[in-house]
């Protein structure tokens, strides 16, 4: 049977009535940038988070971009993050002119190791930025205390995260600023691109909402030279109807991990550990293979299984990132990993059967 790793036409039919009814309405009413339909979710999104403030904006890249920007870095600085991540998170840093210092992880997790970051603090040093990778929180207890012993600035990259908790507390609220993504296969995905920042400072929220919209303090007047990543209405809407599901989505997700999981603990397939305190939401179950994965990769895929590989080259070894002069054996537990990692289909929608089918095929390929 075939088997995609993400099945988004799966999700709609299970609210195409809902989906169909809020995009009618945006046409409907013909306000397709701002209004209450954008306002509506950001204060939905601010209290399902936990934080005072949410401001959608036009991807997750541009969120972590936004929340650089309004904590003041810039050329000059340098701001640590994790080698084993989307090369979206060490862009946006690039993007302020600011440089990405990439860190080694924790193996078990794949999240950023807090070690390490205490390591790489150097004068210029303005900020951090974890990780929430796969949908599990970094440890964001002593990544918080070290900044706070330097003086730094911490930015969630909570874009594979949403919903996931960390010691009683959502996503998106443990630190400065959080950032998330709604690109169509996330948890709670758009129909296209969009994303959110989320804080409780009142003056980061200042600066991010001037500076998502062209610096505007009046229609003609802008006080500062901003950027047109807002979100927009359509985008909304969706969300809207989506974030009262997510819960359940997440719970589904869990539930088909935990199978996996189950199923796989006789061999030799590393599989996810949950770190104490958190609760992952699982954007992606990843499993670590011994052998030839990229064999075992192409096997999945010739059965119709979408398997996929969450991220096979760390940043410093991306040719866009070769300028840091940061080769292999720079942070050694990240290229392992990214030589192992194997993701399978994970999405509220799988069935017992489905997993039983990619379950059987990762045994006979394992053999």
């Amino acid at each position: 049977m075939a088997i995609p790793l993400v099945d988004l036409k799966a999700q709609y039919a299970t609210i195409k009535p809902e989906l169909d009814a809020a995009v009618a309405r945006i046409f409907e009413n013909t306000s397709f940038i701002g209004g209450q339909e954008v306002t509506g979710f950001e204060e939905r999104m601010a209290t399902y988070c936990g934080s005072e403030y949410a401001l959608g904006v036009s991807s997750g890249t541009d969120a972590l971009q936004m929340a650089m920007l309004a904590c003041d870095v810039g050329p000059g600085d340098e701001v640590i993050t994790t080698a084993f991540t989307f090369i979206a998170t060490a862009a946006a840093i690039a993007h302020v002119g600011a440089t990405p210092v990439v860190v080694d992880i924790d193996e078990a997790t794949y999240n950023i190791d807090p070690g390490a970051i205490e390591a790489a603090i150097t004068p210029r040093t303005k900020a951090v930025i974890p990780v929430h990778l796969y949908g599990q929180p970094a440890r964001m207890g002593e990544i918080n205390a070290i900044a706070k012993r330097h003086g730094l600035r911490v930015i969630e990259d909570a874009c594979q995260a949403v919903g996931a908790d960390y010691k009683g507390a959502r996503a998106g609220s443990l630190a400065d600023v959080g950032c998330f993504s709604f690109y169509p296969s996330k948890n709670l995905g758009g129909a296209g691109d969009g994303g959110l920042v989320t804080t409780s400072d009142k003056e980061l929220y200042e600066r991010i909402a001037l500076l998502r919209d062209h610096g505007r303090t009046s229609h003609y007047g802008h006080s500062v030279v901003g950027y047109t990543h807002r979100l927009d209405a359509l985008q909304a809407a969706v969300l809207s109807v989506k974030l009262e599901h997510l819960d359940a989505w997440n719970t589904a997700r869990r539930y088909w991990a935990g199978a996996y999981t189950a199923a796989l603990a006789d061999t030799d397939c590393i599989t996810p550990v949950e770190a104490e305190g958190c609760r992952c939401v699982y954007h992606v179950y990843a499993v670590r293979v011994p052998g030839d994965r990229d064999a075992i990769v192409a096997a999945l895929r010739e059965r119709g299984i979408g398997a996929g590989v969450h991220y096979p080259l760390p940043v410093h070894m991306q040719d866009a990132f070769a300028y840091l002069g940061k080769g292999e054996g720079t942070c050694p537990v990240a290229e392992a990993c990214a030589k192992q990692v194997l993701s399978l289909p994970i999405y509220p929608e799988l069935t017992a059967a489905q997993v039983t089918e990619v379950v059987s095929a990762v045994r006979e390929n394992l053999a």
